[in-house]
């Protein structure tokens, strides 16, 4: 038999309760218990967020399924709108959207309505896509000469929400200032803006909010800045907290408390055609996702007027 013996004067080793680790899960426990009891109500009219950033790499199509699919979860009827050629949020919805598939080109090209093109994903009945294809590369120049260029989407989300009943409507730009950002722009009532907790965060937030400043003026003036969610933060580094507390005291009102953190779990999920809401609901990205839906929906609840951001010189 072994025995541990502790030397005089040397302290005892402290227990695996006390370490930072088990302060850590213990927390993730907690909040997992916290959602389970989260009570949300999606009453009210449809809220069409569009999910903007000319910065490439700050999350902006995964915040886009992920928060779908949290607000799907909650209860809502979630609508995503793939705006973005690359199809990525196509992908992680687990929505077929090869080259042959009925997408948002058709919609906005050839004005087919936007409930011919809308599939069901299959990760829940509660929420749907209107997929993105390899042709809408082209439709920033087919738009040109399009009549009404800038509403073509807003008409047909229109005419689909007369007759349809969605909660949440989330259009997924492509991190580019063109007509199918436009496009979205005057379609939304709200944007969504993913902040990256690294240096270049703020890197061309300025020239998107010119561009809101714009619509807002000459299109819809409806649109505002509602809501700014931080992600990939490491709360390792103290440049994370550092860009964290900028971009909180250049929009105090419209950045979310909740902080979604660099997570290995909501890298993975897209490559197995899901979102991190279904392929590891429990880990610490998906329960991150999950707080961020429920504090948008409590914030609507509410009647939080101050969630309206205005943009202004």
């Amino acid at each position: 038999m072994f025995h541990v013996k502790q030397t005089q004067g040397t302290a005892a080793s402290p227990s695996f309760d006390d370490t930072p680790l088990a302060h850590e899960l213990a927390d993730l426990s907690a909040r997992r218990r916290a959602l389970d009891t989260a009570r949300v109500s999606f009453s009210g009219p449809t809220r069409v967020f569009t999910i903007s950033n000319q910065k490439g790499g700050v999350g902006k199509t995964t915040t886009t399924v992920n928060i779908a699919s949290a607000m799907a979860h909650l209860g809502a009827r979630v609508l995503v709108i793939d705006l973005d050629p690359q199809g990525n949020a196509s992908t992680a919805l687990g929505v077929p959207h090869s080259a042959d598939v009925a997408s948002v080109y058709d919609v906005l090209i050839n004005e087919e309505s936007l409930e011919s093109v809308i599939q069901v994903s299959p990760e829940s009945p509660q929420l749907l896509c209107a997929p993105s294809t390899i042709h809408l590369a082209g439709a920033e120049i087919e738009l040109v000469s399009q009549v009404a260029r800038e509403h073509r989407l807003r008409t047909a989300l229109d005419i689909y929400l007369n007759d349809n009943d969605v909660d949440i409507v989330i259009i997924d730009c492509p991190p580019s200032l063109g007509l199918l950002t436009i496009n979205a722009l005057t379609a939304a009532t709200e944007v969504f803006i993913p902040i990256q907790c690294e240096y270049y965060a703020l890197e061309g937030l300025s020239q998107l909010l010119g561009s809101i400043r714009l619509i807002q003026k000459h299109l819809n003036p409806q649109l505002h800045l509602s809501t700014i969610l931080l992600t990939m933060f490491d709360g390792r580094t103290r440049l994370a907290q550092q860009v964290a507390d900028e971009v909180r005291s250049h929009f105090p009102d419209a950045v979310l408390d909740t902080v979604i953190p660099r997570s290995v779990r909501v890298s993975e999920a897209p490559s197995f055609g899901q979102t991190v809401i279904s392929y590891d609901g429990q880990s610490a990205g998906a329960v991150a996702y999950r707080e961020a839906a429920v504090e948008i929906a409590q914030r609507a609840m509410a009647g939080d007027d101050s969630s309206e951001q205005k943009v202004s010189n």
